[in-house]
């Protein structure tokens, strides 16, 4: 450290570049961390769109350009997860829930950035957004594709790019998370309905009572199923923060727009609402109903 000194006479610490770190980068490719994370191109991306620019547009752009990014760090996570799954490398898969949950709160915590944008400021560039809207989002679909709520109509949406209907069309047919644990339950030799596991699985799962029979016995014999009762668990919590950024995403909206229709032609908050009651893991859900309700002598839940 040096330090100089001001003309009033206050010392003002330095840290020197040491003399180690390089600096000269004439003719060399891919070796600094702008080249590294091609920031050149990153940071080009957030064009503005209103002439003159207005004061919130460059936060709504990053906000959620930043989210698509977490959002194909998540889908890649929840890819390998799958892949674990069918591998029955479960301690694997398990460790990916810990870094999907991160991703997750990330996405979270946007919306609290997102909405110290008012009402006011979002208006004043809300009608040049003209009909995008999040919904259209393709890497939103596909992790809900592969966490399991699969439905089809919302492909047409990209009907204009043959390449993006290729991708959601391949992600649709594919298992879903809960597809491949149903698989690895089959495997540990409990008895899943052969119709379940090699299904059509571009069709929604809703969940299966056989299915829940089996959650039933892992959950009253934990120490014995230890790693499949932790995945359970693990899945709920995937769920639970997936809830959570559904609810806060209904906030923020209603906060900024109240009950106006949506800027893509959808009913706004009405239509995220909606999202609130859709499940990925039914039997989940539905096994803490037979645990709870269980008035049998010694039931211990």
């Amino acid at each position: 450290m040096a330090a100089t000194q001001t003309p009033d006479g206050d010392r003002v610490l330095k840290r020197d570049l040491e003399t180690g770190i390089r600096a000269d980068f004439t003719g060399k490719k891919r070796e600094t961390y702008g080249d590294f994370l091609q920031l050149k191109t990153l940071l080009s991306l957030q064009q503005t769109i209103m002439d003159p620019p207005q004061r919130d547009e460059m936060l709504f752009i990053i906000i959620h350009q930043v989210s698509e990014l977490w959002l194909k760090l998540m889908l890649f996570e929840l890819t390998q997860i799958r892949d674990n799954l069918a591998l029955d490398r479960l301690g694997i898969a398990l460790k990916g829930t810990g870094r999907v949950k991160a991703i997750q709160e990330q996405l979270i915590s946007a919306w609290k950035t997102l909405l110290t944008m008012t009402p006011a400021d979002y208006l004043q560039f809300r009608d040049a957004l003209g009909n995008s809207s999040g919904f259209q989002s393709w890497g939103y679909r596909q992790v809900e594709y592969i966490m399991g709520n699969k439905d089809a109509s919302y492909i047409r949406v990209h009907k204009h790019d043959p390449e993006i209907v290729a991708l959601l069309e391949t992600a649709l047919a594919q298992p879903s998370i809960y597809d491949e644990v149903i698989r690895l339950l089959a495997r540990q030799d409990f008895a899943v309905p052969a119709e379940l596991i090699e299904r059509d699985f571009r069709e929604p799962y809703a969940g299966d009572g056989r299915i829940v029979a089996i959650w039933e016995q892992i959950f009253r014999d934990t120490e014995r199923y230890w790693d499949l009762y932790d995945l359970a668990e693990k899945l709920m919590d995937m769920e639970t923060l997936f809830q959570r950024w559904r609810f806060d995403h209904v906030s923020a909206v209603e906060r900024v727009i109240g009950m106006r229709p949506g800027t893509g032609g959808s009913s706004g908050v009405a239509f995220l609402k909606k999202a609130l009651d859709l499940k990925f893991f039914h039997d989940l859900y539905d096994v803490r109903n037979v645990l709870v309700h269980d008035t049998r002598p010694g039931a211990t839940l």
